[in-house]
């Protein structure tokens, strides 16, 4: 079948492969109007000026001109409308009766001192300051994988560097989430030492960051200050033997298996398609329904990607409270982007576009599906520390990176990354494990994709089969397995702490 009905009330119809202009497409009733690239949608009906156009029984723009039956419907003739949507709150909540721990699925993880369990046993340095940046890189450099062949346990050294610190207002958000940020990596249950270093001039000042968010000195946790220790090259040498010092009690760490509870998946999309809200981010969300029904936490973000389909989750919030937060960060983006070209007021990304997505009402309506459909439990700031368990949400910019960094920031201890158009992108600590949407991007880009959700759409496996996969292959790669970002060394240049502010 050439064409795919979502929902029966829908006005489109999305390619399943490349149309041809003038293909009768005999089931329908149609006959293509123009070349049609897979993804695309075609119009199912004949469309007056001005309607609604209905994807998954969800408006996703109005037609700009009439739109005859079998015509591609994109950009061209879709433009993106406000509609008002009954938020809701809580009609649509399904309790979730969690597995008993006897019952859950488990995983080999190391248990830290607090209770709290890692996918992964790394290293990490840190910059106070771009300023620090190299020296940090320079440290991590040292620690080859020959170098490490005697601690088996350790997955390496990795440096966190960033690009600000300094040359910002402070106090202020984005100081603020700058700290907390750099502070949810140093006590990330992924990382089982941590070293600070800091030029000494800089705004964000070692002893403060470390005062401030209640960070402890300890064998595991050093500081250092360049203009103090004495210049670039013997802050690496100090680096790197404080690493060293490090090395005996991080190995000394081992795996035991725990409850699925512990686990908690930051959950992204990036260079989207069409078939991704069919595919992969439904699948996903399957994946987390079966998560949080055993008893671990999903963590949505990426507040810009669900503009227009917010309804769908403030209809899961257990309380108006927490559907308000939500409601009031999207006022808090409108007024963020007021007079921007980005996502948030309705232009998609070039992939995206390429893809088949016409605005960002369409790329949000599969966006919001990697959240499955169990209740909306929280709501949190970015990098805010995440407490509960179940599906949560944590506010973030669509941008991959800065979304991510803020996932683990806030605990996520792997990362799902599903993409239509092929995003290569991985993370440390926490591993990244990439879901392809379709089929022939799989092939094309096997090496860097770890599952492909394209099966569905070849009519191989369900949602919910593939849902299934995708939490076993959860358990597998948080017990240890290379993701293929893993492989490829991919997560050394990934954390990008969100900039909010005035650099001067």
């Amino acid at each position: 079948m050439p064409l795919i009905r979502l929902h029966s009330n829908d006005n489109v119809l999305i390619a399943k492969r490349p149309l041809a202009l003038g293909e009768k497409l005999a089931t329908w009733h149609l006959k293509t109007r123009a070349q049609v690239p897979a993804g695309h949608k075609i119009a199912a009906t004949d469309i007056a000026k001005g309607a609604r156009i209905l994807k998954y029984n969800t408006e996703i723009g109005v037609a700009t001109r009439d739109i005859a039956a079998g015509e591609h419907v994109h950009g061209h003739n879709l433009a993106l409308a406000e509609f008002y949507h009954d938020p809701a709150f809580g009609a649509d909540v399904q309790p979730v009766e969690v597995l008993s721990e006897a019952q859950q699925a488990r995983f080999m993880g190391y248990v830290r001192p607090d209770g709290r369990v890692g996918t992964r046993n790394f290293i990490g340095l840190f910059s106070s300051v771009n300023c620090s940046a190299t020296v940090i890189h320079k440290i991590a450099a040292h620690f080859t994988p020959e170098r490490l062949t005697a601690y088996p346990n350790i997955d390496g050294v990795v440096a966190f560097a960033q690009t600000t610190g300094c040359g910002m207002a402070s106090p202020s958000p984005h100081f603020d989430l700058l700290r907390r940020t750099i502070a949810g990596y140093v006590r990330h249950p992924n990382l089982v030492g941590a070293l600070i270093v800091g030029l000494g001039c800089e705004r964000n000042q070692v002893a403060d960051l470390v005062a401030s968010q209640e960070l402890r000195a300890s064998q595991l946790m050093q500081t250092l200050v360049m203009q103090e220790v004495g210049g670039t090259r013997a802050t690496i040498e100090a680096g790197i033997a404080a690493v060293e010092s490090m090395l005996s009690a991080a190995n000394d760490v081992q795996r035991s298996s725990v409850p699925a509870s512990h686990l908690s998946i930051g959950l992204e999309c990036g260079g989207s398609d069409g078939f991704s809200g069919i595919t992969c981010n439904p699948a996903l969300g399957a994946a987390m329904d079966i998560l949080v029904k055993h008893g671990g936490t999903a963590i949505l973000s990426e507040t810009p990607e669900i503009h227009g389909v917010e309804h769908m989750l403030t209809r899961r919030a257990i309380s108006p409270e927490v559907g308000q937060k939500l409601l009031d960060k999207l006022a808090w983006w409108s007024d963020y982007t007021r007079g921007t070209n980005v996502q948030f007021n309705g232009v998609v990304g070039h992939g995206n576009q390429q893809g088949g997505l016409a605005n960002i009402f369409e790329k949000s309506l599969g966006s919001a599906m990697k959240a499955g459909s169990t209740p909306l439990q929280a709501f949190y700031e970015y990098a805010e520390p995440i407490a509960h368990k179940g599906f949560v949400f944590m506010d973030s910019p669509g941008y991959d990176p800065v979304a991510v960094t803020g996932q683990i920031a806030s605990g996520a201890n792997l990362i799902c990354f599903t993409t239509g158009r092929g995003s290569m992108f991985g993370s440390r600590p926490a591993p990244t494990i990439k879901l392809a949407s379709n089929t022939a991007m799989y092939t094309r880009l096997e090496e860097d994709m770890d599952i492909n959700c394209g099966l569905i759409l070849d009519g191989e496996v369900s949602v919910q089969e593939m849902g299934q996969r995708i939490f076993e292959d959860l358990l597998r790669h948080a017990s240890g397995q290379k993701t293929k970002s893993e492989l490829l060394g991919l997560g050394d240049h990934e954390f990008v702490p969100w900039h909010l502010g005035v650099v001067s």
